[in-house]
């Protein structure tokens, strides 16, 4: 057992747990972050993505100790900021969630791709999402959601 020390949604945690569990499992089962999906446990779906010091990650890939003295952001922490709320109606105007699964792993890599690049091409959105599985939208509608918060957010990344 390690003491980890991170911030989580701009709030500062200490954890005593072993450091090679998964951050996905600690945001889980310990924050009850339940936005963070375990999709293939492998780092393939996207359906884990968190933000690590502003950076997409898969946090099934994630050991805790990892995070010591770093910064987490999950979707429920982007869900109260301007951009995540931009992201969240864009996504809902162009009909871009079904079952939800995938949604919050979307909504994180659309975040990444907007905040390195505001005004990104058709291409460069489906570079960006790439990492990220969906199985039932099909990924017209939540290319145009990205296009539609960058667009709409102008100003925002």
């Amino acid at each position: 057992m390690s003491k980890i020390k991170f911030k989580l949604n701009n709030i500062a945690y200490t954890v005593e747990e072993n450091p090679s569990v998964r951050l996905l499992d600690i945001l889980r089962e310990q924050f009850d972050f339940v936005g963070v999906k375990e999709g293939c446990g492998e780092g393939e779906c996207g359906a884990c993505a968190v933000l690590l010091n502003g950076k997409l990650v898969n946090s099934c890939l994630v050991p805790l100790g990892n995070v010591h003295n770093q910064e987490i952001m999950t979707i429920e922490g982007l869900s109260n900021t301007l951009q995540g709320q931009m992201l969240t109606e864009s996504y809902s105007k162009e009909g871009a969630v079904q079952c939800g699964f995938c949604t919050p792993g979307m909504v994180m890599a659309s975040h990444a791709l907007l905040t390195e690049n505001p005004h990104p091409t058709e291409e460069e959105i489906k570079i960006g999402l790439s990492g990220n599985l969906c199985r039932c939208t099909g990924y017209n509608m939540i290319i145009n959601a990205v296009k539609r918060a960058s667009k709409d957010g102008e100003g925002l990344w």
